[in-house]
């Protein structure tokens, strides 16, 4: 393995623990009821709803006042609580120091993301990171696996995608020829056959 590409939540980022940090403090500032706390999540989707959609449904069933632009707005403030995924900064930091190239591929808006990144203290490893609010195009899309290796220099046949998502980040990369890791932290497989699975993070140092 010459390089590991990476997804960011799920995989990275620990979004379920940042979530669930973030969530008793929403709860508290618009007195909201316990149980919109586990609703949230389950609509929420691994992130794959967008939260406009969702937090009008929560006002609509839970009869709240809010307004739901403001719940969205205070959605906001969860990057600033990001949770790094257990031991993803000691296996970055072992991939460079056996001068493996790594590069971030994730769909969503390049500032939370980059918020994100940065307050996980991850943003130091990658030599190329692609997101897909800034090139214009989102897993599981080819270009945007291509920008990251060519940003890289290494041919797919020579590195892995490393992630959680069966689409995005088994079946789209390996149309390309890169070999696929999957973490399972998110949606189940649908068919999609992963060429390695993982128990955490620290099965990616297996893959050199």
């Amino acid at each position: 393995m010459k390089a590991a590409l990476f997804d960011l939540d799920g995989t990275l980022h620990d979004r379920t623990a940042t979530l669930r940090r973030w969530l008793p403090g929403h709860l508290c500032r618009f007195g909201l009821p316990p149980e919109y706390a586990a609703r949230f999540l389950e609509l929420d989707d691994f992130g794959y709803r967008s939260k406009r959609e969702v937090f009008p449904q929560l006002v609509r069933e839970f009869g709240l006042k809010c307004d739901p632009q403001v719940l969205f707005d205070d959605f906001g403030n969860h990057v600033k609580q990001a949770v790094p995924m257990v031991y993803a900064v000691e296996v970055l930091r072992e991939l460079r120091k056996d001068g493996v190239a790594l590069g971030l591929v994730t769909n969503g808006w390049p500032q939370p993301q980059r918020a994100v990144l940065a307050t996980c203290g991850l943003a130091e490893f990658f030599d190329a990171v692609v997101v897909s609010g800034e090139v214009g195009v989102a897993k599981p899309d080819p270009r945007s696996y291509r920008l990251a290796l060519d940003a890289l220099g290494t041919a797919p046949a020579d590195a892995w995608f490393v992630g959680d998502s069966p689409r995005n980040d088994i079946w789209g990369p390996q149309q390309l020829g890169m070999r696929a890791a999957w973490l399972p932290t998110g949606h189940p497989l649908a068919g999609e056959q992963p060429d390695a699975t993982l128990h955490d993070l620290r099965g990616v140092r297996h893959l050199l």
